[in-house]
């Protein structure tokens, strides 16, 4: 049971970049306002994922359109994943090289033109939505932002052990693949990672994950966007 209850329809958008704990911050938030989680970074995963599937090159924005134009007929996007074609593959879009394509494709206009819309239409219920340009782009009046974010050595850290019990890079390998995907991010053309005006930034790198989401919290509480739950 929830703690908190939310206000109707409302939606609280998280950016920052990769590594920074949005996912599992959204997470505990949504277990205390009673909200859905949508991860639109698994979007564009699944977008990468296929890419490299049918060796469609990542930097092709006439194929990635046509890709994408094909996938949105047969994947549903809800609080529990991504399923293609009535399969839950969201476990199989985790892997490293499947977030490296992601972060390719997220830079091409037309991918993220076209899940746009997508990603509205099924927030408009109410929600909480965590990427990199949520509060700038996706959910521009959203009555909450957050920018979370650490240290590139903290969330290579936490990437890391992630990965290192499945035979993944070394620690040092995580850091340099940040770096570079952060930069990418933030240099892309259209809709890069950048922090919304209105948003406000936690640096969770030497916060615990609770700590994060009690701040959440009290800022939710203080504009009357959450109340205690009878």
């Amino acid at each position: 049971m929830s703690n908190w209850q939310a206000k109707s329809g409302l939606t609280i958008a998280i950016d920052g970049p990769s590594g920074s704990g949005k996912g599992t911050v959204a997470k505990m938030l949504a277990a205390e306002v009673g909200l859905p989680v949508l991860d639109t970074g698994l979007l564009y995963r699944l977008v990468g994922s296929v890419a490299l599937k049918r060796s469609v090159a990542l930097d092709n924005a006439e194929s990635l359109s046509e890709l994408v134009d094909g996938l949105l007929v047969t994947v549903d996007w809800t609080v529990d994943g991504i399923f293609h074609e009535g399969e839950n593959i969201t476990a199989g879009l985790r892997s490293e090289q499947v977030g490296e394509a992601a972060s390719r494709v997220a830079a091409q206009p037309a991918v993220r033109e076209k899940l746009l819309g997508l990603q509205r239409r099924i927030a408009q219920a109410g929600c909480i939505m965590d990427g990199r340009d949520i509060g700038t782009v996706v959910l521009p009046d959203a009555p909450a932002k957050f920018f979370l974010t650490a240290s590139v050595r903290e969330r290579a850290r936490r990437r890391w052990a992630q990965l290192k019990d499945h035979g993944g890079s070394s620690l040092e390998a995580v850091v340099d693949e940040l770096k570079m995907r952060d930069q990418r991010d933030r240099e892309r053309q259209h809709a890069p990672l950048c922090q919304a005006a209105d948003a406000i930034t936690i640096d969770s790198t030497t916060m615990r994950v609770d700590d994060v989401v009690d701040r959440m919290l009290g800022v939710l509480e203080r504009r009357g966007l959450v109340q205690a739950a009878a």
